[in-house]
């Protein structure tokens, strides 16, 4: 509620967080609707009809409207407050069976209750930041002349060939046709096996490869049966493409993106971040400064890991070229090497997707990882391999059959051209920002191995 309606009668709506009783025949009810983590006090006086029947009746939980002069408050920590003429409860809330009351309550038993955790002060706070990247994330692509591409969820092709893929089929399970032995998918919805997307980085690059510059942003989906803090079988993925692109000019974009968008949430998240940087985490606010105003260090994976065997600290997993490097060594890098983010290029091609760009040594690919402090990797991508030959060779090469891949490669037979582009994790990028330590508390209905309770 803004200073300058002071004065004059306005209509409130929301839900009550508290109402404490004075000696003096009034009550004062802090009410929030969601729209900003601090609430309205209404200052209720006995002579309200309803002031007996209803007001002192009144519970965290209930949703009430309220009619009355906006003032200015003498409270501290708040600058107007409602004094009402007219309090309507909407809806009741049994204090003895409404699991919010005034303790705080544990982020595992929040989870059970999905559908009244945004109710509570952090994870109100979490959607509003939530929001605030989404809408930071569109004004970025959106300003520099990007094309927003919806990718399709349902697909019948693996991008990244991991595997871990959900199946979606319209075959009764107790009678799945057989042909030689195996599921005769022929006689599916489709004509053939489909599964819901783990990227939509192939489709995104069939329209940048006709319209320049273009971004998906939109659910995927992991089939891997992981229980841990940073993994959703459910999640979101911003994966900007660009033609006549090099490596170069996307870590440039990926730097610039992530800059904007900490700078965003830093502007118009102020509140939400003060609480984040008080009950959370006491340095995320210091943290996304700091990455605004510093400069990315790039560095190639072979002088990481070199820096890495140098390292006067005994890593959980072994440093050797030619492995993947872990979180613990990316942020080692980060925090001990260079204090600051560092974007790591030319990784070994065994260990990287086939559709990276082939460097002339044959042994690394044109790939990138944005590693920041506290988390590690935030942004992998790659400029993709535009040589038709070359690429269908790397399919063969990683056991793939490239018959699925035709009509990726048939962009590289009409006019291809140089391109890149990268993925970030949504979910990811909303755990550093608010310094909270489980991914499933940052969306909002967390979907995991054995939990799709709605």
């Amino acid at each position: 509620m803004k200073s300058d309606a002071i004065g004059t009668h306005v209509t409130v709506a929301g839900w009550v967080r508290t109402r404490r009783d004075s000696k003096g025949g009034f009550s004062f009810i802090e009410i929030n609707d969601g729209s900003a983590f601090s609430g309205l006090q209404i200052i209720a006086d006995q002579d309200l009809p309803n002031y007996e029947s209803h007001v002192l009746k009144l519970q965290t939980g209930c949703s009430l409207t309220a009619d009355g002069i906006l003032t200015a408050s003498p409270g501290k920590g708040q600058k107007v407050e409602l004094k009402a003429d007219n309090i309507q409860v909407v809806g009741w809330a049994d204090p003895e069976v409404y699991p919010l009351q005034k303790k705080r309550h544990s982020f595992e038993f929040l989870r059970t209750i999905a559908h009244l955790r945004p109710r509570t002060n952090t994870f109100g706070a979490v959607a509003r930041v939530r929001n605030a990247v989404a809408s930071a994330i569109h004004r970025f692509f959106q300003e520099k002349g990007f094309l927003y591409i919806h990718t399709p969820i349902l697909t019948g092709s693996d991008c990244e060939g991991a595997g871990e893929m959900f199946r979606v089929t319209t075959l009764d399970p107790a009678r799945v046709p057989i042909q030689d032995g195996h599921a005769d998918y022929s006689r599916d919805f489709f004509g053939g096996p489909s599964h819901l997307t783990v990227s939509g980085q192939m489709e995104a690059e069939v329209y940048a490869l006709a319209m320049g510059d273009v971004y998906a942003f939109g659910p995927t989906f992991r089939a891997e049966n992981s229980n841990t803090s940073r993994h959703l079988a459910e999640f979101w993925m911003v994966e900007p493409e660009m033609a006549f692109c090099d490596l170069e000019g996307d870590v440039a974009l990926a730097v610039e993106f992530l800059k904007y968008v900490f700078a965003y949430v830093l502007e118009h998240c102020p509140e939400d971040m003060a609480f984040f940087n008080r009950f959370v985490d006491k340095s995320v606010i210091q943290t996304l400064e700091n990455l605004v105003s510093q400069d990315f260090t790039t560095l190639t994976y072979t002088e990481g890991i070199k820096l890495l065997e140098k390292a006067k600290v005994k890593f959980e997993f072994p440093v050797a070229w030619g492995s993947d490097i872990q979180s613990e060594h990316e942020r080692y890098l980060c925090e001990k090497v260079f204090n600051g983010p560092v974007v790591l290029v030319d990784y070994p091609k065994d260990i990287k997707a086939f559709y990276m760009k082939m460097n002339e040594d044959e042994k690394t690919v044109r790939a990138m990882d944005v590693l920041l402090p506290k988390i590690g990797e935030i942004i992998g991508g790659s400029q993709r391999e535009d040589d038709h030959d070359i690429l269908h060779s790397r399919i063969v090469e990683m056991g793939f059959n490239p018959d699925e891949y035709w009509w990726y490669l048939e962009l590289r037979k009409f006019g291809s051209v140089p391109h890149a582009g990268f993925g970030l994790g949504f979910e990811r990028l909303i755990q550093f920002v608010t310094g909270l330590s489980n991914i499933r508390d940052v969306i909002p209905f967390p979907r995991t191995p054995g939990n799709i309770a709605f």
